[in-house]
């Protein structure tokens, strides 16, 4: 009976399920020290049986027979574990968890590293393979301009296959479009000739395609499709030679700023976003449904840059493309700065436009040291985002653009002016701006839904309060109940506009 109630060490070896009991009572201190004895080495052989249990479900498991080096792997953790005590594994399971907090928290060291020393030399690898890193001016005809910076001209233009014949790679230059030279020239391209002869115009053009190739991985569909950069090779009516020249996908030749200077605005915009003019509903709700939807592509875009560190720093209507399919796309990363690695950031340095500028002007106080090493910078980036919250920049002229968008007399370039002078007197708050103003602003399309619109615009146009909080990120922009559909109209709209898009 004993026995059964209490197996021998060879009885359990045979069948380790039986349950270690026994008929002892607690009488006498004889009893209670061969009990000790007993449920000790029950206990024993019962922890050595889970212990081979667990390994052979883990080698089972995972099948680390046919990986050698996992299970090498396997077997050290095994034999480095098993002598720490329990609470020397708890510190481990505890340091090894906030080491992979600290990692992947933004900006992200290991995803950063992941792709400055993976992915980006597997992409230099697959374009130079593809063409992409041996373009020249014979591959290109140029276009109309349709824009100039600071530091670049930027052309409307077309990639020449490799048939068409060299004569007819030269453009005519009473074509109207590039497209126009020959029926065989349809892929249509962006071009953008850097400014070589201005201080610093090199250093941007560098810059610019650096991020372009970072996002290019990291957020393709954020931004333009980028295609590669190229220095001119010979001297002709718009290449200069040694002049450096970027090349994008053609998304589209119009952006929101020209968009905004019709008056028909955002009703011009309403077959580009939905597909179709919408039917049956308010002309006010319309215009409120097409800018909220050019709203939280603005905004998703943010929230996927800063997800990598990086913060645009001039996000404004002419910056913002407008493509075939209603997407709304980053463009001229000239000024962004990757506060991963301090990339293209120097400190009390502003190139940034005055009108849609945040009132601390610059990304970090002015007080931040310039960069240290890029490892060293990784390593620290999010101790140095998390007490500066850098991306906020960008969120403040993001409710510049709302602003624009839902209040007409703002479009106009005198109009914003008068708005930020005004802005500036109250202090940045956008309540006392609203009763002191004298712009006589129409506030409808904002004051719709109880004011969702206008409360969203208040957490975006602030001060930098207590800690340079005082603003709402990208990621809580999104949730705020602005974008929250409002009504069974504004679902059906949405709803089509989705199946179309697919």
């Amino acid at each position: 009976m004993a026995s059964l109630l209490c197996p021998t060490p060879s009885a359990l070896q045979h069948n380790p399920r039986s349950f270690c009991f026994s008929p002892l009572k607690l009488t006498s201190p004889t009893n209670l020290c061969i009990f000790t004895n007993r449920f000790k080495y029950n206990r024993l052989r019962c922890n050595v049986f889970f212990e081979n249990v667990q390994e052979d479900f883990l080698e089972n498991a995972l099948h680390l027979d046919q990986f050698p080096v996992l299970r090498y792997g396997f077997w050290q953790f095994q034999r480095v574990s098993g002598e720490l005590s329990e609470m020397q594994k708890w510190g481990f399971l505890v340091f090894a968890g906030l080491t992979w907090i600290y990692l992947t928290s933004r900006p992200g060291i290991l995803l950063g590293a992941i792709d400055t020393y993976l992915l980006a030399p597997l992409q230099l690898g697959l374009d130079s393979l593809s063409g992409k890193r041996n373009l020249n001016t014979s591959d290109f005809v140029i276009g109309q301009k349709l824009g100039e910076g600071n530091f670049g001209i930027v052309y409307s233009g077309a990639i020449v296959p490799k048939n068409v014949a060299a004569e007819n790679k030269v453009q005519n230059r009473r074509r109207r479009n590039a497209t126009e030279l020959d029926e065989r020239v349809k892929e249509k391209v962006i071009l953008k000739k850097v400014k070589t002869g201005i201080q610093g115009g090199k250093e941007c053009g560098d810059f610019e395609e650096w991020f372009n190739y970072r996002l290019s991985r990291a957020a393709p569909e954020s931004c333009a499709e980028f295609l590669g950069s190229f220095v001119a090779n010979e001297t002709s009516s718009q290449f200069t030679k040694g002049g450096k020249w970027l090349v994008w996908k053609f998304e589209g030749d119009r952006n929101l700023a020209d968009y905004m200077k019709d008056r028909n605005f955002p009703l011009n915009l309403e077959s580009v976003m939905f597909g179709r003019v919408l039917q049956g509903v308010d002309s006010v709700k319309r215009d409120a449904l097409i800018i909220k939807q050019i709203m939280r592509q603005i905004i998703t875009s943010l929230k996927k840059i800063h997800n990598t560190g990086i913060v645009h720093r001039d996000i404004k209507p002419a910056n913002l493309v407008v493509t075939k399919r209603g997407q709304i796309k980053l463009i001229d990363f000239g000024a962004a700065t990757d506060l991963r690695i301090g990339k293209n950031y120097v400190p009390k340095l502003s190139l940034l436009d005055p009108d849609y500028c945040p009132p601390e002007l610059y990304v970090l106080p002015e007080e931040t040291p310039s960069p240290p090493p890029e490892p060293i910078a990784a390593f620290l980036s999010p101790i140095l985002w998390q007490l500066n919250s850098p991306d906020l920049f960008d969120m403040y002229s993001a409710g510049i653009v709302l602003m624009q968008m839902a209040i007409p007399t703002l479009r106009s370039t005198s109009g914003l002016k008068n708005f930020n002078s005004e802005l500036k007197t109250v202090g940045h708050d956008l309540n006392k701006w609203r009763e002191y103003t004298r712009l006589r602003p129409d506030f409808t399309i904002l004051d719709l839904d109880l004011g969702r619109g206008w409360d969203l615009a208040t957490k975006l146009i602030s001060q930098r309060g207590f800690l340079r909080r005082g603003r709402i990120s990208a990621a809580a922009a999104l949730t705020h109940p602005y974008f929250l559909l409002g009504g069974d109209q504004a679902v059906a709209v949405l709803s089509k506009f989705s199946l179309n898009r697919k």
